[in-house]
């Protein structure tokens, strides 16, 4: 993500010119989206078994309405940050706009295997054929149906992205049911890229939120230049 993003940065700054939507770094995008997706909804299973050992219903409900909401909110703020600047496609529904929602509407099928991955699937399946076209009215983008014109510098509507959050929670419940590693028994914490990895996970918010910003900060100077 960070890899892309700096990338991305080159072409807008105009450091050095390149496509980033069509060929090699739009499907480089797509599988960083896809991977940030689908551990969304793993770390939703381990998250949930766990919090349901410690909460009742009502608390439990709450945490990932608050924590759905508090996302969603985060990437409210990016939308009008972007409205600012570039301004011209400014991010209507990106990836933080996806997680947010995503969390709340994935929290009652969190127990659940099979349903998961069936739903996901047939997701994904029509977020595809409903992205093959254009739609006269504005206002269902964030599910999917683009409308004439549209462009927006990140977008993950709910179709199809939300199907992989609820593969993702499949995988999750298959992968580590009562929150612990099904196939890995041996303990590999002790390992450094284990470590720095784990760092690097428990604080992805902080870094997605900040990354950009320190990279526009750092080309943008040299980008003054050219």
């Amino acid at each position: 993500m960070v890899g892309f993003h700096f990338v991305f940065d080159l072409n807008f700054l105009g450091i050095y010119r390149i496509q980033v939507y069509s060929g090699w770094p739009e499907w480089f995008a797509y599988s960083i989206g896809t991977i940030f997706l689908l551990l969304v909804g793993v770390s939703l299973t381990i998250s949930y078994r766990r919090a349901k050992e410690k909460l009742d219903a009502h608390k439990l409900k709450w945490k990932y309405l608050k924590r759905g909401l508090q996302i969603f909110s985060f990437g409210l703020v990016i939308t009008a940050v972007t409205m600012v600047y570039p301004g011209k496609g400014f991010v209507q529904f990106g990836i933080l706009h996806c997680i947010g929602l995503s969390i709340i509407a994935a929290y009652v099928l969190l127990p659940c295997r099979w349903w998961n991955l069936v739903l996901g699937i047939l997701i994904v399946i029509i977020g595809i054929i409903v992205a093959q076209f254009t739609y006269p009215f504005p206002w269902l983008a964030w599910l999917g149906l683009v409308p004439v014109g549209f462009y927006s510098i990140d977008y993950f509507p709910i179709l199809p992205w939300f199907g992989v959050v609820l593969i993702g929670v499949f995988a999750g419940n298959v992968l580590y049911p009562n929150h612990m590693n099904a196939l890995r028994k041996k303990d590999a914490k002790s390992s450094q890229p284990v470590r720095f990895g784990s760092y690097l996970g428990r604080h992805s918010l902080v870094i997605y939120l900040l990354h950009q910003p320190i990279i526009f900060a750092l080309l943008y100077p040299i980008a003054s230049s050219v």
